[in-house]
C-alpha cells in the first residue's frame, strides 16, 4: 500500500535529552497503525513531533508533501487531526462549544459525530469538565473527526478508563478506522489486537520493530522483549 505518512530520520532533543534518534516508518493509508513502547521511549514525542508541536530535524510527510517545516496550524489544515493524551478539552465549555470551536473550512461534520457518539448530542450543553473520563475521551475523538481529516494522531485513549468505557472508545476507534487513517499510542494490548493492522516498536528513542500487529502480537518473546509484558496482557 502506498504510505499515507512517512517519517524518516527523525531527532527530537528535549532538555538536552536526546529523545528519539532516526526515528523512521511509514503508515500505510487506510486502518490502524499502533505505535507501542515501554513508557518514556519516545511515543508521545513522536505524535508531537509530526505535528510540529516539538522541534525535530529529520522528514515528515503527508502523501509526499513536506511537513517538518510547517507550522502546526498549517499540518492541521493538511489535514491532520491529533488527539493528546490529556485530551486538552475545554473543561468550563459546554460539549457544544468544544466542538465549535474544532470547526474548520465550514463543513463540519456532526451528523458523523453524533451517529459516532449519541450521548454528546444528549449532553450538548454540559460543561465538559463534568462529563465522565470516557465521555471526555469521545469529545476529544469527536473534535478530531468533526473536519475531514486523512490522518489521525491519537494518544493513550483508554488510559485510565474503566472495562467497560475501553471497550465503547475500541468500537469508536474501529469506525474511526472507516473514514480516516489512525495512527494510535496505546499501551491496552487488548485493543491493539482488537483494531491495529500495523505496529511500530519503539525502545530508547528508536524504531525496533514494525510489521504486521498479528505477527507482533503473536510473539509472546517479542513482546516481552520489547513491552516487558506478557502476550496475555
Amino acid at each position: 500500500m502506498k504510505p499515507l505518512l512517512e517519517v524518516e530520520g527523525l531527532d527530537v532533543f528535549l532538555g538536552g535529552s536526546h529523545v528519539l534518534k532516526g526515528v523512521s516508518f511509514a503508515v500505510a493509508e487506510g486502518g490502524v497503525t499502533a505505535l507501542l513502547g515501554r513508557n518514556g521511549v519516545g511515543k508521545t514525542t513522536t505524535l508531537r513531533a509530526i505535528m510540529g508541536l516539538s522541534e525535530r530535524r529529520g522528514r515528515v510527510s503527508l502523501d509526499g508533501a513536506e511537513l517538518a517545516r510547517e507550522r502546526t496550524d498549517r499540518i492541521v489544515r493538511r489535514g491532520v487531526g491529533y488527539v493528546p493524551e490529556d485530551r486538552d478539552i475545554f473543561a468550563t465549555l459546554t460539549v457544544e462549544e468544544n466542538l465549535r470551536l474544532a470547526e474548520r473550512n465550514g463543513s463540519a461534520r456532526y451528523d458523523l459525530v453524533y451517529d459516532l457518539f449519541p450521548e454528546l448530542r444528549e449532553r450538548g450543553g454540559q460543561r465538559a469538565g463534568t462529563l465522565s473520563g470516557g465521555q471526555q475521551q469521545m469529545l476529544a475523538i469527536s473534535r478530531a473527526l468533526l473536519n475531514e481529516n486523512r490522518l489521525l494522531l491519537i494518544d493513550e485513549p483508554t488510559k485510565g478508563l474503566a472495562p467497560l468505557l475501553v471497550t465503547e472508545v475500541a468500537k469508536a476507534l474501529e469506525k474511526a478506522a472507516e473514514i480516516a487513517t489512525v495512527l494510535l499510542v496505546e499501551q491496552n494490548l487488548g485493543v491493539v489486537r482488537r483494531i491495529a493492522d500495523q505496529v511500530v516498536v519503539l525502545d530508547v528513542g528508536r524504531v525496533v520493530h514494525a510489521g504486521p500487529a498479528k505477527t507482533f502480537l503473536d510473539d509472546p518473546q517479542l513482546i516481552h522483549r520489547y513491552l516487558g509484558v506478557s502476550g496475555a496482557e
